[in-house]
């Protein structure tokens, strides 16, 4: 290390802190300069905020208050409505959306679900050798060691299948619904209500000619305050009459669409009247006459709930719906309906006029095919087997001499057509009444008398 070196440099470094510093005196002869640099940024940006705060301070008293009213009497849909309006209830927009409104809110408690139960088996899956019995034969060979699934029962279980829909027609729990809703005899059937209160329906009666039936639920007894017993009274829906329909009119159809959305609501008009259709379900398949058609939905499950007008009246019972075609549904129209509720308080059944015959109504179409004489009345025509005969045995037709293969053109006079038919005149009757039929048999007009019998539910 050269120690002479390093003692110089010391030396110069000390010899220059004893001298007067000349690049520090050069260093503040540009300082003043700068200074006045900063001094003027310095009060601009102290002029700046004193601008801003009273200009902020003078917009806000002055200007923002005049800007406030031209723009709000320029603008005045923009204004804010109180809060109060978003917690009122819905204001109908127009006479017609509040008839419904009301009549929904009328009847729903009147309409009921009816859920359809039975007992089934139950089965369980186990699996067996098809070998079993022949291990003599095949030992132990691997290649035979398998086994196949089977099933066998192992008791029952109550499961749901399948819902319709019915209302309340009177306050001690009478409900009116189709006869294919509850068709199934081995079946149970509960009814609930659209509070969800739910009963054992007891069937009273099904309808042999229209597809309607009538069920029973009992309400709770309950002790009043003065201790007496009372029994609970159901909502009930009060019977239109379907004699004073008109095309177009408004209708609401209420029902337990798809057996799963109770009491769902749509609506519609009349679209026809005095329709003539062939409807199946329940295992039943059946022509029914002078029905109501309608484009209210109706649905799988709608079936037996209530068609009603905008005043809250029913005037049809939901039956069927058009499945190749939209908005096409059907209703049985209620005063169809109100002879056979009727017979059901007083009689406990439901009974109609019946003469014994099966026949088919004579159209253009089947006068040409079968070559007959005429184009109107009934032709008396048994089924491909013996289970369906022209004349039914010990029947009232067979007692009056009818035989295949009549045809039937008049009933006390009134001549039977397709706008006539057969089951109308006969319907109109009580069982016990007499009728005169004009009979064409082998091209030859003959009179005979017929006396109605009974047929019961």
């Amino acid at each position: 290390m050269d120690w002479q070196k390093i003692k110089q440099f010391l030396n110069k470094d000390i010899l220059q802190i004893g001298q007067p510093k000349k690049k520090r005196v050069a260093k503040k002869s540009r300082a003043p300069k700068r200074n006045r640099v900063n001094s003027w940024l310095a009060g601009l940006i102290v002029l700046a905020f004193f601008l801003g705060v009273f200009g902020g301070l003078y917009f806000k008293d002055y200007i923002q208050p005049i800007l406030k009213n031209l723009f709000s009497e320029s603008q005045p849909q923009l204004q804010t409505q109180p809060s109060t309006t978003q917690s009122q209830a819905y204001s109908p927009q127009t006479s017609q959306e509040k008839a419904v409104i009301e009549v929904v809110k009328k009847v729903s408690s009147s309409v009921v679900s009816i859920i359809i139960t039975k007992d089934l088996p139950v089965y369980k899956e186990y699996y067996e050798s098809p070998f079993e019995g022949f291990e003599e034969f095949f030992g132990d060979d691997p290649l035979f060691e398998f086994k196949v699934p089977k099933y066998r029962q192992e008791g029952t279980e109550k499961k749901t299948i399948g819902g319709g829909t019915g209302f309340i027609i009177s306050e001690d729990g009478l409900i009116l619904t189709n006869r294919h809703v509850v068709s199934d005899e081995e079946a149970d059937y509960i009814v609930i209500t659209n509070k969800g209160e739910k009963y054992q329906a007891q069937l009273l009666a099904r309808d042999p000619f229209q597809d309607l039936a009538v069920l029973k639920i009992e309400g709770e007894n309950t002790i009043s305050g003065d201790g007496n017993l009372t029994e609970k009274n159901f909502s009930v829906l009060k019977l239109g009459d379907s004699s004073m329909l008109e095309i177009g009119q408004s209708v609401i159809a209420i029902g337990n669409a798809l057996g799963e959305f109770r009491n769902t609501v749509s609506v519609g008009v009349i679209s026809g009247l005095g329709r003539r259709i062939t409807a199946s379900g329940g295992g039943i398949v059946e022509t029914l006459e002078d029905v109501i058609q309608t484009d209210a939905a109706i649905n799988r499950g709608n079936s037996g709930g209530p068609l009603l007008n905008l005043k809250g009246e029913v005037i049809g019972v939901n039956v069927a719906m058009a499945q190749e075609a939209q908005s096409i549904g059907f209703a049985i129209p209620i005063n169809k309906a109100k002879k056979a509720i009727e017979q059901v308080k007083t009689l406990g059944k439901i009974v109609y006029p019946f003469l014994g015959i099966r026949y088919i109504l004579i159209t253009p179409e089947i006068q040409e095919g079968k070559n007959l004489k005429v184009d109107y009345g009934v032709l008396i025509i048994g089924g491909d087997n013996p289970d369906n005969p022209a004349i039914i045995p010990g029947s009232q037709a067979e007692k009056a001499g009818l035989q295949e293969n009549d045809i039937i053109l008049e009933v006390d006079g009134e001549k039977i057509t397709l706008e006539n038919s057969l089951a109308q005149i006969i319907r109109a009757h009580q069982p016990g009444d007499k009728l005169i039929l004009k009979i064409l048999r082998q091209d030859k007009e003959i009179t005979i008398e017929a006396t109605l019998g009974e047929k019961t539910s």
